[in-house]
């Protein structure tokens, strides 16, 4: 019976983690299953258009066929896949996102068979106008560095540094822990350094690096990430049903409030009790970040695509959003003894991540014949050393100079109530109408 029960508990807090269950429903309407009317609905859509549309141009059908299965994809994730940790705005978007991640990741499959020609084909279908980018490899980057006037310095403040500076905040409000941000943020500088040999826009003066880049950028965008963190532990959580509201901007500022946190819980990454795998756990997470970063330049240059590329943008939007739920699912499966499983959504991040890397080395066999294996082994070895400082040093500093005032215990329902919930709430989401 122990046994059994102590499964059951894992198993309780795997689903939490992967499937979140609704805990308040304020409009039952839309959480009461469509199965059988989203499946006739698309069906009449798809068959409408399939007879109407015009079908002379092969280019417009391909176009049309991937878009058919991307839809019906979608729609199969909405009812079947997991939603993850969160369930805000609605269980559904988290299931597209995660039904976007696995079609993402099937792509990266498909493209790792093809030829590097193959594959620039495939982009010059999608965009023509690539066929006239050539990256200038010719161009010197960190020049004049001793010419430092204040007009140089704000020619580098444009819309890349306040994407910098978003993307830094955005990251605080993801992990949560200073030491774990700075070692990401010191890191990244020197991984720069240690890849500038193959990717010369990584070569950066002084001043641009340490003063706009880890100072300005990434250290306010930290500050401010943590400081919005903090404003949200600090309030209070009270949800009134849109039904119970009787004016019209009420109802309209619930509805807004839909899109924001139902709670927001103090993180704790690491404590002086801390176990050996748990603190490698957190130094990995690390590692893992710098390879994303990595990956989102080495793929733009392998494959020549200009930062503003819409291809470009439309990947960072989705590692941002596949990486909001997989950090959460990775601190629990860290943190929580109980949950022996990783989410689902993180393992196929994982796969993304490897799956970009594999990609870049096959098809950028060039490039990387100029690695110097001194870089990179040093490279690996300040990672290591960088990550502990940081994560350890920031723990030691939590412990004798900060009181415990940023991790709260986190109040977790037993798991007869999260079976009731799951059981009343979640599951009904999968029945016919």
């Amino acid at each position: 019976n122990c046994i059994k029960m102590r499964r059951k508990e894992n198993a309780d807090a795997f689903l939490t983690v992967n499937e979140r269950p609704v805990d308040d429903i304020s409009l039952e309407f839309f959480y009461k299953p469509h199965t059988i009317t989203l499946l006739a609905v698309s069906i009449v859509c798809a068959m409408y258009f399939a007879f109407v549309r015009n079908e002379t141009n092969i280019e417009e059908n391909i176009w049309a066929g991937i878009i058919c299965v991307i839809f019906f994809f979608l729609t199969v994730s909405v009812i079947a896949f997991p939603n993850g940790p969160f369930t805000r705005p609605h269980p559904a978007v988290w299931r597209i996102i995660f039904g976007l991640s696995v079609l993402y990741f099937l792509g990266l499959q498909f493209l790792m068979f093809q030829n590097y020609k193959t594959i620039m084909g495939i982009f010059y279908w999608l965009d023509p106008g690539l066929k006239n980018f050539h990256i200038n490899m010719d161009k010197e980057y960190g020049v004049n560095c001793s010419d430092i006037t204040t007009e140089r310095i704000w020619s580098h403040v444009d819309v890349f540094a306040l994407a910098h500076f978003l993307g830094w905040m955005f990251k605080a409000i993801l992990i949560r822990h200073m030491g774990i941000l700075w070692a990401i943020s010191i890191m990244w500088e020197i991984t720069e350094i240690a890849f500038a040999h193959l990717l010369p826009n990584f070569v950066e003066c002084w001043w641009d690096a340490l003063i706009l880049d880890v100072v300005v950028c990434n250290g306010v965008g930290i500050w401010c990430g943590l400081k919005l963190c903090k404003m949200l532990e600090m309030r209070e959580y009270r949800w009134i049903s849109i039904k119970h509201i009787s004016s019209t901007t009420g109802k309209i500022k619930r509805a807004v409030l839909q899109f924001t946190p139902e709670s927001w819980t103090a993180v704790r990454w690491l404590d002086p009790k801390s176990t050996y795998m748990r603190f490698l756990a957190v130094c990995q997470l690390v590692i893992f970040w710098q390879v994303t970063e990595l990956n989102t330049f080495f793929l733009k240059h392998i494959f020549e695509m200009p930062p503003s590329h819409p291809v470009v943008i439309v990947r960072l939007i989705l590692i941002g959003l596949f990486t909001a739920p997989s950090v959460r699912q990775y601190y629990v499966y860290i943190t929580d003894t109980q949950c022996k499983r990783v989410g689902t959504q993180c393992w196929v991040y994982g796969g993304i991540m490897v799956s970009e890397a594999i990609l870049c080395i096959k098809n950028g066999k060039e490039l990387f014949e100029r690695t110097q294996a001194t870089n990179i082994i040093a490279w690996l070895l300040i990672q290591l050393f960088v990550s502990v400082v940081f994560v350890y040093g920031y723990m030691l500093w939590h412990k004798y100079f900060q009181h415990d005032t940023d991790a709260t215990p986190v109040k977790t329902k037993t798991s007869r109530q999260r079976k009731r919930i799951h059981e009343t709430e979640n599951s009904s989401l999968r029945k016919d109408d």
